[in-house]
């Protein structure tokens, strides 16, 4: 470089002075000097265009094959997730102060209830595991602890590559039937589950069985699914005990808003489900029903956020109707000894049609601060006892209802603080004043809850 910058400034030394005469001879050099320069800087220019194609052409090589391996999963090794599961442990608990003990008269319960415990309580606390298995299965478990006891709420596998929109699903899962029921108590918006459900699904449905979802290649959400499984029959029969199907469609209404609706329908059968009934002495009956229950469920769901961003400020309307058939034999165990009418135990025919529903607004107006008011409402409905039932058991003239006030401080997504008030009028002649605290605690990773 030092060479070529003085042999051009010599050049320009011969031009500007005219005392200087050049030689034919010494011209010629010169013109040959500057020749040779052209050509290597135009060789070196070359030189640079061509690395830099090959470079491009190498990059987006490797940017088709980095697109080619993500839309077509092969069977490689498991995803780092699979070697390093998702692990949470959800801890609630609470303060609860009340009258009654839970019991929604008029309805022969369908499972079990969470959080009708007075005072201090250990509520429900969840321990959670989920991973990708492969490129081709999840799977997810979790197990509700209380008081003791540990329950398997839900261990299933989930196909992740079927494609075409296709989902399968084996084990035990929560139904996809309805709205709240996939959703565990840690997910609620209030401290106890709604009446409908508490009185006619056992706060969810879950089964053990298969599932099997598609959402629909159209421009709206459109998902339809079919289950079948044992449902809450434990009596070990190789039938299976329910079948049900649901459908949702959902959309967004601008960037603001967004909806879901669904309907579902849910066929079990009952092998000595266990209840409650206040017989015509007003003593308490224990109960066991075998038999039929049908089920349809109307959900609907609306959200609003601004832009679409819910992070400080967000509204959520949500509501479900619930209706239930059922059909079978009754049996009302010995109650005498407590004065009872079901003296010495009867069994009968019992059939109802019931319902119930609800609906509820959850207004987030500030990042940390939610409040909530939700209305319940149950039918009791048509009641028809056998003949064996007469002076016994009978249907009481009661509309069980309630109302729930809530505030919940959030100073995290992992943390929840919550008070609620409620006027609950579920059981007969009872207006039960409530006061809940509660406290809910995410430890670990946690996935996304549902729309």
């Amino acid at each position: 470089m030092f060479k070529r910058t003085l042999t051009a400034s010599a050049i320009a030394t011969l031009f500007a002075s005219p005392a200087y005469a050049v030689s034919d001879a010494e011209w010629a050099a010169m013109k040959e000097e500057i020749r040779q320069m052209k050509t290597a800087y135009e060789a070196r220019i070359a030189e640079l265009e061509s690395r830099v194609k090959a470079a491009e052409t190498k990059a987006t090589a490797a940017e088709d094959k980095a697109i080619e391996s993500a839309s077509a999963p092969t069977a490689a090794a498991p995803a780092v997730s699979a070697l390093n599961p998702e692990v949470s442990l959800i801890l609630q608990g609470r303060y609860h102060h009340a009258e009654g003990d839970g019991h929604i008269t008029g309805f022969l319960p369908a499972g079990h209830a969470h959080g009708s415990e007075k005072g201090f309580s250990l509520d429900h606390t969840e321990l959670v595991l989920g991973a990708s298995i492969d490129p081709y299965f999840r799977g997810y478990a979790n197990f509700a602890i209380a008081d003791g006891e540990v329950e398997t709420e839900e261990a299933w596998v989930q196909t992740m590559a079927l494609g075409n929109g296709f989902t399968v699903k084996g084990g035990r899962f929560l139904s996809g039937i309805g709205y709240t029921n996939e959703l565990h108590p840690h997910a609620w918006d209030f401290a106890n589950q709604n009446l409908a459900y508490a009185a006619m699904l056992g706060e969810h449905y879950g089964q053990d069985g298969l599932q099997v979802k598609w959402v629909a290649p159209t421009p709206v959400f459109l998902e339809f699914g079919a289950e079948a499984g044992q449902g809450n029959d434990w009596s070990g029969r190789n039938d299976l005990g329910s079948y049900a199907l649901f459908t949702h469609v959902g959309d967004d209404l601008g960037d603001s808003h967004s909806w879901r609706a669904g309907l579902s329908y849910l066929r079990a059968r009952a092998d000595g489900r266990e209840g409650h009934w206040d017989d015509d002495d007003d003593v308490e009956a224990e109960t066991l029903f075998s038999g039929k229950s049908r089920y349809w469920i109307a959900d609907f769901v609306w959200k609003w956020a601004p832009d679409g961003n819910p992070k400080y400020r967000n509204f959520k309307f949500q509501a479900e109707y619930l209706r239930r058939s059922e059909n079978g034999e009754l049996e009302c165990e010995d109650n005498a000894g407590d004065g009872g009418a079901c003296a010495g135990g009867i069994a009968g025919d019992y059939r109802a049609r019931q319902s119930g529903w609800y609906a509820q607004g959850i207004y987030q107006f500030h990042p940390e601060w939610r409040v909530g008011y939700r209305y319940d409402r149950l039918n009791l409905g048509s009641v028809n006892f056998g003949p064996e039932f007469s002076g016994v058991l009978s249907k009481p003239s009661f509309t069980p209802s309630r109302h729930s006030l809530m505030v919940d401080y959030n100073p995290s997504e992992f943390s929840r603080l919550r008070l609620q008030l409620a006027q609950d009028k579920a059981e007969q002649d009872l207006t039960d004043n409530q006061v809940t605290l509660q406290y809910i605690y995410s430890l670990g990773a946690h996935g996304a809850h549902k729309f």
